[in-house]
Order: C-alpha cells, then structure tokens, then sequence
C-alpha cells in the first residue's frame, strides 16, 4: 500500500469523513501488478478536502477533483458522484460534458466505467467493496462495462481505447458486448479533442504492452482511426512496438516521437515519392494530417523531422558526413530507426551493420572505416551575379 494515499485517508476519517482507495490500484493489487498511481475516494466534497491539506488543489472541468501533493507524489482524491443525475451535462451525441453532482459511494460505484475499476478498499476495515461484480470479472479476466456498453461508449468513446489498454495491460478478454461497438467508437472518436487522444496514446503505447495494443487496435479496426494514413499491417510497426515493451522492461527510456516516427513512415516515404514542388513538404504534410486527428506536441513532431531526416543521410554513408553525424543530438534514435527498418528491409542490413561497428571500433579503426567511404563532391555556391 501507499504509504502516503494511507495517510490522506487517515487524515479524511480523522475529520469525519469516508475515504477508500478505489479504481486501478484496487484493480492491479488483485491481479498482482504494481499500481501506478493510488486514488481516493471519499464522502467530503471538492473544497472539503483542499481544507484539509495544504498542499492540495482543485483541478478538471470534466470531472473536478482534488490534487493532494505528498512530496514528489500526487494522489488524486475525488469526490462520491451520482451514476445518473440531471445535473450530468451531454452533448447531442449523448457525450459526457460535466458531471460533478456528490452522490453516495453505491452510486458511485455504478458510475464508474467498467466492473474492474469499481472495487473500493478500506484499509482500515481491510475490506473490499464490490456492487458491480467487479471481483468476479477478475477471477473470470473479463473486462465488462457497467449499464448498457452502447450507453457507456455514446458517453466517452474513449473508454474502448481504456479497455483495449486495460486487455492488453492484464491479458483480459473484453466483453463481446463492447467488441461488437468498435465500429461505433471509431465514429465518435473523431470528435475526442486531439489533445486529449495525444494523452491517450502515450497511456496506450508507453505502458510495456505497445504490441498486444497495437494487435488489439488493428483486429479491431482502430489503428486507422487513430493513424488515419498507417498501414495496419506494418512489419515496421510491430517490430517497433515490441522493441518499445522490450526497453521499457530493461528501463530504457523511450519517447512517443519514435513511434509516432514509425507509425507515419510508410506516408511520409509515399508523399517523398509523390512530391511535386519544393512547397510540397512531406513531413509537414503527414504531420498536419495526423495533427487533426491526435496532436503532436512540437517537440515530438521535431524529433520525427529530424529522424526521418537522418534516414537518407545514414544510408548514403559518406566521407565527408559520416563523423558529423555520430555527433549529431538525434543519430542514436536515427540509428535506431534504421536498424528496425533493416530487419523488414534486406537491402538495408549491410549499412546497420556498417554503422553498428562504427560505434564498437576504436578511433584508429573508425578513421579507417571512414576513410573508406567515398568522397562526396562539394557544392560550388553560385554568386550572386552569376544567371541562373
């Protein structure tokens, strides 16, 4: 357990009020996973707990709640709300706009998305509290949701991303009921604010199980909806999704511009082909269009100019190129790109191979492999006076 969500919920029955851990802690306990982060719920409303810590504050317009800050760690702690009330704002598709009406914990509980994530735990009790089934689904490893599935998806069409991810995070099988509504989702997923579908890719791909997502995503026909110009059949993007949950099981960093990189690549080299003019930009090309669909922060659509840029360069090794980009800030991920390409393009091995030994070798060697390549010509600058 927390010891710091322990702490909140001390201080919260101190004051007289109910707290339970709930949602994914409780989830990932029983299934024996390390939880990420533990929530709170609790009786008290909004400023009744921001009075009680004072490092506290009120944060969401969606759905408000309370960041309780322990150091360096945040616990968010929310508010008992009603499963249904006619203070729930919709829009004329029926999503969910606002809902912050206090209800009791039962009511709560029936608010919540799926069976799994609506079991609540009193540490002081030591007792699980479960009106949903939630344990059972556990037991059966069946992600199911709360109420009628075509109900809850019209509310947030993003709960079929959830249980994709929750599927592949604990090798559950979803709920036919909710499988049969992909089609439906995918529709509604358009109009998910791009922002807000950027935060759930990360969730989706940077968790240590990117490929069983991405397996999910294309069988259910999502890949595109999210990727609208992927190719869901990629060799490339499943062997970088793999390559993903490999390094985050060793502990090494990774970033969502890389696979953001892979995903769009096959587009980028299609519009490369097909550019007309210098105008026609193929990166800006294929980043804009995946901007409408999720957003790309500037600093990720960078880092994918640039290692898509690398690409050409790393392949037409050179004389005069070949030490300046050892030294440039992205030729690691570049280099990275290129080994992954290599292994669904045969023609492409000799020159990972090539540039795997440049970085083994000592400097007398490397200067020997280098001198090896050939010389490119230099560009004679035209003057100004000259015609053109």
């Amino acid at each position: 357990m927390d010891a710091n969500a322990l702490a909140i919920i001390n201080t919260l029955n101190s004051a007289g009020f109910q707290g339970y851990l709930v949602g994914g802690c409780v989830r990932d306990l029983l299934c024996g996973k390390r939880p990420k982060d533990f929530d709170i719920a609790t009786d008290a409303t909004l400023p009744e707990v921001k009075k009680l810590f004072r490092r506290a504050r009120i944060v969401g317009r969606r759905f408000p709640i309370v960041h309780v800050r322990h150091g360096r760690e945040i616990i968010e702690v929310s508010t008992f709300r009603q499963s249904i009330s006619n203070n729930v704002v919709h829009d004329d598709q029926g999503m969910i706009l606002r809902d912050s009406t206090e209800g009791t914990l039962e009511e709560d509980a029936f608010r919540r998305d799926f069976t799994i994530n609506a079991l609540y735990y009193d540490p002081i009790q030591a007792e699980i509290i479960d009106f949903v089934g939630g344990l059972a689904d556990i037991k059966r490893q069946r992600i199911r949701f709360i109420g009628k599935p075509a109900v809850r998806i019209a509310e947030d069409p993003v709960r079929m991303l959830r249980a994709i991810r929750f599927a592949a995070k604990l090798g559950f099988d979803i709920d036919a009921a909710i499988t049969d509504l992909s089609a439906d989702a995918a529709d509604r997923l358009a109009a998910i604010p791009p922002a807000r579908l950027f935060d759930e890719f990360t969730k989706l791909f940077l968790s240590g199980h990117s490929l069983a997502v991405w397996e999910l995503l294309v069988s259910f026909g999502l890949a595109t909806t999210l990727f609208p110009a992927c190719n869901p059949n990629s060799s490339l993007a499943t062997l970088a999704m793999r390559n993903t949950d490999h390094r985050i099981a060793e502990g090494a960093s990774v970033t969502p511009g890389f696979l953001l990189a892979i995903v769009l690549w096959e587009d980028f080299q299609a519009r490369l082909a097909n550019s007309l003019s210098a105008s026609d930009h193929p990166a800006v090309l294929t980043l804009r269009d995946q901007q409408q669909r999720i957003a790309v922060p500037r600093r990720f659509s960078t880092f994918i100019h640039e290692v898509w840029g690398l690409q050409v360069r790393l392949e037409t090794r050179s004389r005069r190129s070949a030490s300046r980009l050892l030294q440039h800030k992205r030729f690691r991920a570049g280099y990275d790109f290129l080994c992954l390409r290599a292994e669904s393009e045969p023609e492409l091995q000799e020159t990972a191979s090539w540039w795997t030994t440049l970085q083994s070798v000592d400097a007398e060697t490397r200067g020997a492999m280098i001198a090896a390549l050939p010389q490119t010509k230099r560009r004679r600058r035209r003057k100004k006076s000259e015609p053109t």
